[in-house]
């Protein structure tokens, strides 16, 4: 069946599929929905959960902490500054083991104060250890959430489902609906191996003393990484039972491609388009998808990327001081698997600056000129950038 939803409909009615047992939330913008939805489907008897109202983003991760250790299926939902001010618990959560899902539209940081799209919240997160699926519609938001719980559930680590603010969690697509018998076959009921029990007390989240730490955060590291071949196990299970597979990353018309550009989320989508009037024009153009951040898909990224002359980054975020934290990972991945391209960093679409075909279209130009001159933009390109405003002219 399927129903026209918002991105913010989508990732609530995951979570309803799933059978959530546990939803604890702080409302924030442009997330706000997800939470709203959830505690609809509580109180009209839709979804027996029980739904936390707390007062602020850190209770919420800490009251999902609490269930999550309870054996509870737990939910959450946030954005941007709730991002941050959850932050110190997202370690926690990751420390513990605890297989909590949370849907996190993406919103640029303060200051100065924007609630507009971009991937700075998540991306300044990436080291807390929770695994990151990026999602490229809305149909990917429902089905990465239920999906989620799959592997948070398998790996015991929690996942974060980040969806673009606004471009998805406020327009409407149509969304393949499955059957709730459908989605209980997928995703039974889990029992969790650590369950807090007073009759048989022990301790959670001991001190970690020199002697332990680093072993700790080494298991912690190992099990981000082996939740690689998880996530594509899930995505491959989910394809043969619902016709849409998903993994790591997708190779958008890569196989003969020279210029590729490298993206996530809801970017990818209107790469695609670009890619598509290109190749009409005998472009022999291609996107390259990530679904996974964290863990990020060093050895598969550079495997697709092994044939291609040259290839852009573009990215809704910066890592001050330095590069886009997508393109240094990216780098990091091509270069410790041997494969030397020309490449070139495109900062864009911060707080929702308009990203037009027209863009992606110099993007790929930009790509073909390091090609020919064979070595890599070293600064990074910042597109759209209004330098009138940088001289001073109109301020």
């Amino acid at each position: 069946m399927k129903e026209v939803l918002t991105g913010n409909e989508a990732a609530a009615l995951g979570a309803k599929l799933a059978r959530v047992q546990v939803i604890s939330a702080y409302p924030i913008t442009p997330q706000t929905v997800v939470v709203e939805k959830l505690s609809e489907y509580v109180a009209n008897g839709e979804l027996q959960a029980e739904f936390m109202k707390v007062e602020s983003e850190h209770s919420a991760m800490s009251a999902c902490i609490g269930a999550a250790a309870a054996g509870a299926r737990t939910f959450t939902a946030t954005s941007s500054q709730g991002l941050m001010l959850m932050s110190e618990m997202l370690f926690v959560a990751s420390g513990l083991r605890l297989p909590i899902v949370m849907a996190n539209a993406n919103r640029s940081l303060s200051a100065p104060l924007s609630i507009w799209c971009d991937w700075q919240d998540t991306m300044a997160v990436r080291d807390s250890g929770w695994i990151q699926l990026y999602c490229e519609n809305n149909q990917e938001i429902l089905d990465s959430v239920i999906q989620a719980f799959k592997i948070a559930e398998q790996t015991l680590l929690p996942v974060m489902v980040c969806y673009d603010g606004y471009i998805l969690s406020h327009t409407v697509e149509p969304v393949d609906i499955p059957e709730q018998k459908e989605v209980d076959d997928f995703l039974p009921p889990y029992s969790y191996p650590f369950m807090l029990d007073p009759g048989k007390p022990v301790t959670l989240g001991a001190v970690g003393t020199p002697p332990y730490y680093m072993e700790f955060r080494y298991m912690l590291d190992q099990a981000l990484l082996s939740s690689k071949k998880v996530i594509t196990d899930v995505g491959e299970d989910f394809g043969r039972r619902f016709g849409r597979r998903y993994g790591l990353l997708e190779a958008y018309r890569c196989d003969d491609a020279d210029f590729v550009i490298v993206t996530m989320g809801s970017l990818a989508g209107a790469v695609k388009d670009v890619v598509d009037d290109l190749r009409k024009k005998g472009k022999k153009v291609g996107v390259l998808k990530l679904r996974s951040f964290r863990p990020f898909p060093s050895d598969e990224l550079a495997e697709a990327l092994s044939n291609v002359k040259a290839i852009g980054v573009m990215e809704k975020d910066i890592s001050l001081g330095s590069f886009g934290a997508l393109f240094l990972d990216v780098l990091a991945s091509l270069s410790l698997n041997e494969v030397r391209l020309p490449a070139v960093n495109v900062i864009c679409g911060l707080a929702n600056r308009d990203v037009t075909s027209e863009d992606i279209v110099k993007v790929f130009d930009m790509i073909e000129d390091v090609a020919s001159k064979r070595k890599s933009v070293k600064e990074t390109v910042w597109l759209g950038l209004r330098k009138e405003l940088l001289e001073g002219e109109e301020i």
